[in-house]
Formats: structure tokens, sequence, C-alpha cells
């Protein structure tokens, strides 16, 4: 007996038309979209300040205006995280929606992560919720369940409970449940999209993911026949490593041992998931405070040809005199060397200084940041100009994780009837600790070696949780795997990415997947929405990894 269960938005912004294509495209039992992130808790939130019956991803209405009568007639349910932080206004809309249409479905939704009140100055508080409301919703007939703010895997996990009657103590079957709704969760990223070997298949418009589950909670990888983008083994590691840390995977319902994992070929385009174990899950559940940091602004000068750090120097000093009187909270300057030598463009001739500021007023970088770069244009460097007039400030938020315990948060499922089931809380939890260090290879022979990018020989996927990075690497073959787990330590990785330099660094390996993942701490200060950084979600900080030249072995290359 195998539920198919396919994804159709791995972010509030993903492909309109996934919806129609998941749904078109071949055999599925259940579809899933993630619309939910860090940020988009943060946005969500500041719509709720506007208006107190929004709080929902829109885009996701929309869809359901074109799929609903669709997904009824092919007998497909529908579990998304829409909902955000107003699922029962989604609901809502959605049963709204279908009498418009005379579309007989039942609409469930899923409550009681919203811990905002418990967090005071906080916009959005909220508890990551498992996948048992939703299995509930789904065991009494529900054909479209919408949440707020649950784990992405769960709902995978929710659907699969539902179908196969799984318990909470279920932890290995949950956990494999989890791996595989941790690969779906991202869309086309399981499918070649974002990946570091693009080269090797046509990934200009990669299909949706779907899994094949099984009642044992193994699972197969796949996509429908005939859309872009490929499966293979390596897709599928590159999603695994995404925004995960060590061997265990925490979540509300289960904590999966991703050391555990067993990945195999199962035919073109399927990759079949076996042998994960899973665990009791921690006696504490995360919840994702997002609050108003203050207001940013930023202006890049254009610095072109000859003398760029002196133009720099120069420029930089104006707007600190300007600023004097009032100056920024927090103060940021980079000069980004794009500018090459005798160039044969003025692009290529061109150098970007950026400035960002922060502050707990507007007035202090708003007019007075604009006023102070805009009256620089007849009276600095030569060749003045700036890529885009600076604006009045715009908020940014910060996002910081707490944990409280799990009763804390009243986990209810709303039955398309209007009956509340209350979620009861783990009896069992276990402590989050790292296992021991796994056994490792033994190293590659010695021989020649020459300097070459490390991407020549392994993957890299990054992603952002909070203020922190991560960065999983993974090789392709056993041979550059012994070399791999052996050469790149933390000591190594900090000197290849001089940036985490005094940052703490720590280094996971998991040899099933011929794999190492390392969690910069802090890295991204207050998390995406502070745009701490160039890359605010770390998103291409494997790919420099990957740039960096050291010595590799012959035999690998």
């Amino acid at each position: 007996m195998i539920l198919r269960i396919g994804n159709a938005s791995g972010f509030y912004g993903d492909r309109f038309d996934a919806m129609r294509e998941m749904l078109t495209g071949g055999e599925l039992d259940v579809l899933t979209g993630d619309y939910l992130a860090e940020l988009t808790m943060l946005i969500l939130g500041r719509d709720r300040l506007k208006d107190p019956g929004a709080g929902y991803a829109r885009t996701f209405l929309r869809q359901l205006e074109e799929c609903l009568g669709l997904a009824h007639e092919r007998g497909v349910r529908i579990v998304a995280n829409a909902g955000g932080l107003n699922p029962a206004g989604l609901a809502a809309a959605v049963r709204e929606l279908a009498d418009r249409l005379r579309i007989p479905v039942r609409v469930a939704h899923v409550e009681g992560d919203d811990l905002t009140a418990a967090h005071p100055g906080s916009l959005a508080a909220h508890a990551y919720l498992g996948g048992f409301g939703i299995a509930a919703c789904l065991r009494e007939g529900a054909d479209v369940v919408v949440t707020g703010r649950v784990t992405d895997a769960a709902l995978v996990t929710g659907p699969a409970a539902a179908h196969f009657g799984w318990q909470p103590t279920d932890y290995d079957r949950l956990a494999g449940a989890v791996v595989a709704g941790h690969v779906l969760e991202c869309g086309a990223q399981a499918t070649g999209g974002n990946y570091a070997f693009f080269k090797g298949g046509d990934v200009r418009r990669p299909g949706f993911p779907l899994a094949e589950l099984h009642e044992d909670g193994s699972a197969v990888i796949t996509k429908h026949p005939g859309t872009g983008g490929f499966v293979d083994i390596g897709t599928v590691t590159a999603q695994l490593l995404y925004e995960t840390s060590g061997a265990r995977y925490a979540g509300p319902d289960v904590t999966a041992r991703l050391d555990t994992v067993q990945l195999s070929e199962d035919g073109p385009d399927r990759v079949r998931i076996r042998g994960v174990r899973g665990e009791a899950p921690p006696p504490a559940l995360k919840v994702g405070v997002n609050r108003l940091g203050g207001f940013r602004n930023e202006v890049v000068f254009v610095l072109t040809g000859l003398d760029i750090e002196a133009k720099a120097e120069l420029v930089r000093a104006q707007m600190t005199d300007a600023l004097a009187k009032s100056p920024p909270a927090e103060v940021r300057w980079e000069l980004v060397r794009t500018d090459r030598a005798d160039a044969s463009t003025e692009e290529t001739a061109s150098a970007l200084l950026r400035l960002v500021v922060r502050d707990p007023d507007q007035a202090s970088v708003g007019r007075a940041l604009s006023g102070a770069a805009i009256e620089l244009a007849l009276a600095s460097y030569p060749g003045f100009h700036v890529l885009a007039p600076p604006g009045k400030g715009a908020p940014y938020g910060v996002f910081e994780d707490v944990y409280v315990p799990h009763g804390a948060a009243a986990h209810v499922a709303v039955l398309h009837d209007g009956r509340r089931v209350p979620m009861a809380p783990p009896q069992d939890t276990l402590a989050l600790e790292d296992p021991a260090d796994p056994s490792l290879p033994e190293p590659l022979p010695a021989g020649p070696t020459s300097r070459a990018p490390l991407g020549l020989v392994a993957g890299a996927r990054s992603g952002d949780k909070g203020g922190n990075a991560n960065v999983g690497v993974w090789a392709r073959t056993d041979d550059a795997w012994r070399w791999l787990a052996h050469t790149l330590t933390v000591d190594l990785f900090r000197e290849l990415l001089p940036e985490t330099a005094g940052l703490t660094v720590r280094r996971h390996a998991l040899p099933n997947l011929r794999a190492l993942n390392f969690v910069v701490e802090g890295i991204l200060g207050a998390g995406v929405a502070a745009q701490h950084r160039f890359d605010p979600q770390a998103k291409a900080l494997g790919e420099w990894l990957r740039s960096r030249h050291l010595d590799i072995p012959e035999a690998l290359l």
C-alpha cells in the first residue's frame, strides 16, 4: 500500500501553476504546500497589523480558485501551512470559495501555535507543531486541511500517520516520513533546482517532487513523468543537508536520525530512502519569535575606473561628516571590487561601495541619509552616481528561537464539522544530545595533488536557521569521501571562508550520506529579516566554499 504525497510550493511566492501541474501530471493522493518561513511570518505579521483578518498566504486561495475542482475530481486531498498567522480565517475563506464554486469539499484547520500573547513586544510568536493535528483532520474526512506554523515535515507526517494508522510512538516510521517530508518541503530543490551539479540535466523548469511512502516509513522520491529537472542521490542528499545541523533532526513528534538514512537508486528519477531510525522528541517545543528591530536604509555608490580605494575613502569621510550630528545606531560599509583593469565596458570597470544604516528611529536613517547622499552628487569623487536613490528607510525584523514545554501550545484539530479535538503532548521525550562522532573511512593514500576548486569533487548546499547558517558538503564517490572526511576540518573551513573567523563552527559527519555538515553560529546576526550580511539567508555560502582552491589529489580530478 503506497501513499503518494506531492509538493506544489516551497515558499510563499513559488511557481503559481505548480498546483495544477502536480494535479494533472500523474497519480497523487495528497498534495502539500509549504508557504511559511521565518521571514514570511514577519511579513504576515505586518499584514495583520494593517488588517486583523489577514495573516495568511493569499496566493493559496488564488491557486485553489483554479484547482479545487480538479483536486476534488481526482480525489486528491490538499494539506498546506498557508494559514500562517490566521488558519481559521483561511479555512473560512476556502469554505466560501468552495461554496461559490459549488464544490462539495470538507475543510478543516489546525490551530494552537500562536503564542504571541505570551511574548510581549513580539509581532508574531508561533510554536512549531507536529503532524498529528493534520492526521486527526484527515481521519475525520477532511478534503482540505490548512494549518498555521507546523514543522515543514508535518505536512507529510500528518497524512502518512492518518493513512497508515501510525501512533505517536511509531518513531522509526514517523522518522522516515520526516526525512521524506524534509526532501519535499522546498519543492524543486529536490529535482535539480539550486543544485551544485546542475549541468548534469535540464533544470530550466524543474518539476516538483513527490514521495511514494510505505507503511514501514520508507519512501521513494520521484517526480511526475515528463517534467523537467532530475532526481538522483545527489539532489536528494543536497536537500537532506539543507537547513539541518547534526545527526539528530529534532521535531515535535520525533527526532529523526539523519546518520541512519540510506539512499539508493531505484530507477530513472527515483531514489529510495530506507533505514531511518527515530527517537522520542525533545522535551521542549521550538517557538519562532519575530520582532520589529528598527529601521534600515542603504545606498550603493558606484566607483568607476582609477583610484577606487581613494574614491571610497573620500565618500565615506563625506558621509560620516554629514551624519555626525545624529549618527545612526549602526553603520556598515562594504567595498565590493567588481572592477577590472583596462575594462572593455563601463560596468566591468566599476566597483560598488555599499552603505547600510540601522536605527530604532526612522528619521535617523531616512531623510537624513537620503539628503546627505544626494547632496554629494556634484561635490564628491569623479564619476559620482548611485545604483538607486536611497529611500525613507524600511522596518526590519529580528528573529529568535525560544523553547517552551509541549503543553504550552494548545494543539487543536478543528474538524470540518466544527468539532475541536485537542492533541495530547508526547508522553515520552528524550533530551537532545549530539551522538558520539562516527567512524570515518581510511584516509586516501598519499599521492600527487593539484591546486583546484573544492567544487570539482564536492557538492554543497547552505541555508539559514535564525542567526545561524549551515553548509552541507558531500562527496559523490567513496574515494572523494575518504579524502573529504579527513581534509575538510573546522580549521580549514574557517581558512577557506574567512568571514567565519571568530565565530563558533561545528562539524557533523554523516558517513551514510558521504557528507559533512558545518553549522556557523551567529553569521546571520538576528536572522534573515535583519539583513545582516550581503547574502542574508546564506544561500550561496556553500557555493563560495566550493569555489575556494585547495590541494586536491589528482586521482580525484
